[in-house]
């Protein structure tokens, strides 16, 4: 059994190391397995935030090492800026938002986007002082 483990655990990391759209693939499997989980449960709480703490759970856990997703991530966060196009094309569809409702849409997103951005540079660099205490 403890073989098994290992010898399949090998075959995943040698099929996910190299490719990143694999990683990609493996990061949207676990979406998608996190928002169905989600449902079935009937969770009050987003797939997406239940597969964020399945992910880092695999992650601390040492199961799924950084390096398995590490170029796939990145290729997402390179191109996150597109994810943000069809908010754009929506205001264009709905001049109603030009008033009250999107004043209170732009404070959200004047208050949200630092809290989104200080949040994920404090986890890049508890990630990396991590990997660094790991590394010595």
């Amino acid at each position: 059994m403890n073989s098994w483990f290992h010898q399949s655990r090998r075959r995943l990391a040698h099929l996910i190391r190299g490719n990143r759209w694999v990683q990609v693939g493996a990061l949207l499997v676990l979406s998608a397995g996190a928002n169905a989980l989600t449902r079935a449960l009937g969770l009050g709480v987003p797939g997406s935030v239940v597969g964020l703490f399945i992910l880092l759970a695999l992650l601390f856990s040492g199961i799924v090492p950084s390096h398995w997703l590490n170029r796939g991530a990145s290729g997402l966060l390179d191109h996150l800026m597109l994810f943000f196009v069809p908010a754009m094309l929506g205001l264009v569809d709905h001049p109603e938002l030009v008033g009250p409702l999107g004043f209170k849409l732009l404070l959200a997103v004047l208050v949200g986007t630092p809290a989104v951005m200080i949040g994920t540079a404090l986890v890049v660099e508890a990630g990396f002082r991590l990997r660094n205490r790991h590394a010595r």
